[in-house]
């Protein structure tokens, strides 16, 4: 008998639920050819719209409508119209104001066509009027308000 301890073996590999070795083998799989190609986003943001389009946009109607949804970690959400009619679509760098939106916000906004058909609108120059009551609002800066 040797007090000598018994020499280091290999670690286990572990198998994830997926049933992948999640060690490895994860890692030595070969590079996508796609994996160096950025796909351009379809959502329309600010920054992407054509100077005509805002121009268009901002010489329109403001209308009312409340905060249907809005999700910051996807940077999107959407607007009941007031006056009644399908959602319109709310992109993260068309909300004005300090506030992230919440459901129930009271909101007024502009509209712009969303292209290449022009079919469909988005919301833009969006601002909160009156917060949801009763909920808690985070600032774009993190600090949470209660309303």
């Amino acid at each position: 008998m040797s007090s000598e301890p018994p020499p280091p073996s290999q670690p286990p590999t572990h198998q994830s639920s997926a049933g992948l070795l999640d060690t490895q083998q994860a890692r030595d799989r070969s590079p996508s050819p796609l994996r160096g190609n950025v796909v351009p986003s379809p959502l329309p943001t600010r920054r992407t719209r054509t100077y005509s389009a805002t121009v268009r946009a901002s010489q329109g109607p403001v209308y009312k409508g409340v905060c249907k949804c809005f999700c910051r970690s996807k940077g999107h959400g959407f607007i009941t119209p007031a006056d009644g009619g399908p959602d319109i679509f709310l992109h993260i760098s068309d909300v004005e104001g300090e506030y992230v939106p919440m459901e129930g916000d009271e909101v007024t906004y502009k509209m712009c066509s969303i292209p290449p058909k022009n079919e469909k609108l988005q919301a833009v120059e969006v601002v909160i009027t009156h917060l949801a009551p009763g909920t808690k609002h985070e600032t774009w800066s993190g600090h949470v308000v209660s309303s």
